[in-house]
């Protein structure tokens, strides 16, 4: 498969940025996009489809003062990328100028992740059979699993760009994913049981890790929960188990730490760097140079390297994220958190593997120091106001805390809290730091692939919503 910057020369990246700034804007840039994907998936033991496909464009963003006109095109030939270039210079600032020259230096690649093994160089064949063995492994569990869906993708995408102050990077970022749902059917009705697990590396994915255990603990987890009680109601302390929790961390503070939110003020954040806005105890880091992480990027969307950036350390606001456009605005450095879904989207400030740094406790004493309480060994999906921190989490598998001890396993409950009162109330943190579950962010009708985790940790006091009497 040839470059990106075989296919599209380097002369023909100049002429566009050219054209781009021909009207007088002090911008421009090009987001070329080469990516191909694989997926299958498995319904009630039968294989319901394999597809895979291609998208490959580029999107030209042309920058006029405050103004952004942008435009995309899958036509990749040099005629095609000029028509778009005019376009978005258009868009930008209606008029014509002169002719401003851009002088590109040699290629920047930075690489994060090592791939062993391209996933679009594997038999379909391969990928169906781990299908089959997860739907195996899961109904062997127990007689009262009822149904077992999984699902298998990749991702191979190849991005280039290039812009008039000189960037000009490519990334190769492989992605590949496995995810299993269960359904129980018992006494007390149905429940369900998910577990997921991706990587940013290629099929040797499934020499670390194993479908049929994958599948066998999502068909546990529904099983338990068919003997499970009602959750309580009220203001309990809160032990959520290490990775699981990550997503909280993402959703009730990290989308507030992102500039272009705390710009618009819809961020309960803005102008807080260097007050003291969590518990001493936390450190929240956003890294998009995990190595194998989910969110992990060589580069982001508009061509700078990823970074460790702290965002909060020891329960001090030290920075937010930024992408281009908000730190040229702020006369901030850029920290690489400039991302886009494709080349038909404009890029902005978005995350890449969020997480809570480790603290000191054992993560049994922490449970044995809660005489009463619930213990969340896995999140679901939830929603938060960023202007507020307020948020609703339901919990997808979660059991009572009693005497110390985890007993009984819970039925489906709501943690309903206020983000930055979370990050206040952490009085206990553990030593056990993992990563959870790969995710995908939605923000503005985009959505990107994030990691995030936690170590064990206790809110001292969190609402449960549930539907105990």
């Amino acid at each position: 498969m040839s470059t990106l910057s075989e296919l599209v020369g380097k002369e023909t990246i100049e002429k566009v940025l050219a054209k781009g700034r021909s009207t007088g804007a002090g911008f421009s840039e090009i987001f070329i996009e080469d990516k191909r994907s694989t997926s299958a998936g498995l319904d009630d033991g039968r294989i319901e489809q394999v597809t895979t496909g291609r998208d490959r464009g580029a999107g030209i963003r042309v920058v006029h003062g405050e103004t952004t006109g942008f435009a995309h095109t899958a036509d990749l030939s040099e005629a095609g990328l000029l028509q778009a270039a005019e376009a978005a210079a258009v868009a930008a600032k209606q008029g014509s100028g002169g002719v401003v020259t851009v002088a590109l230096g040699g290629i920047d690649t930075h690489q994060v992740n090592d791939v062993q093994i391209l996933p679009n160089e594997v038999p379909k064949t391969r990928k169906v059979e781990l299908l089959e063995r997860a739907n195996e492994a899961a109904r062997s569990i127990d007689k009262a699993v009822v149904q077992v869906s999984a699902g298998y993708g990749d991702s191979v995408r190849r991005i280039l760009v290039a812009n008039s102050e000189g960037v000009f990077a490519a990334d190769d970022q492989v992605r590949t994913l496995f995810r299993v749902s269960v359904v129980a059917s018992g006494d007390g009705g149905m429940q369900t049981g998910y577990d997921s697990m991706g990587r940013t590396i290629g099929f040797e994915l499934f020499d670390l890790y194993d479908v049929e255990e994958l599948a066998a603990g999502a068909a546990r987890q529904a099983v338990t929960k068919l003997k499970a009680r009602p959750a309580p109601s009220g203001a309990l302390p809160v032990v959520i188990k290490r990775g699981s929790g990550g997503v909280l961390f993402h959703e009730a503070c990290g989308h507030g730490l992102e500039a272009d939110l705390v710009g618009k003020g819809a961020s309960v954040y803005r102008g807080k760097v260097g007050e003291m806005v969590a518990s001493s105890l936390v450190t929240l880091i956003d890294d998009g140079t995990m190595s194998g992480e989910w969110g992990a990027i060589g580069i982001d969307d508009e061509g700078h390297h990823s970074q460790k950036n702290t965002l909060i350390e020891n329960g001090v606001l030290t920075d937010y994220m930024w992408d281009y456009l908000r730190a040229r605005k702020e006369n901030h450095r850029q920290s690489g958190n400039g991302r886009r879904q494709s080349y038909m989207h404009l890029p902005m400030v978005r995350m890449t593997n969020t997480f809570v740094i480790n603290g000191t406790s054992e993560p049994d004493d922490i449970v044995k120091a809660t005489k009463n309480g619930v213990y969340v060994a896995k999140l679901g999906g939830g929603s938060v106001n960023t202007a507020s921190g307020d948020f609703v989490f339901g919990m997808t598998e979660a059991y009572l805390i009693e005497n110390g001890e985890i007993t009984e396993p819970l039925r489906k409950g709501n943690l309903i809290g206020n983000g930055p009162q979370v990050l206040r109330d952490i009085d206990l943190l553990g030593n056990d730091f993992a990563m959870g579950n790969p995710g995908t962010c939605g923000k503005d009708g985009q959505g990107v692939p994030v990691g995030d985790g936690q170590p064990t940790l206790r809110v001292k006091s969190l609402t449960i919503g549930g539907t105990a009497a």
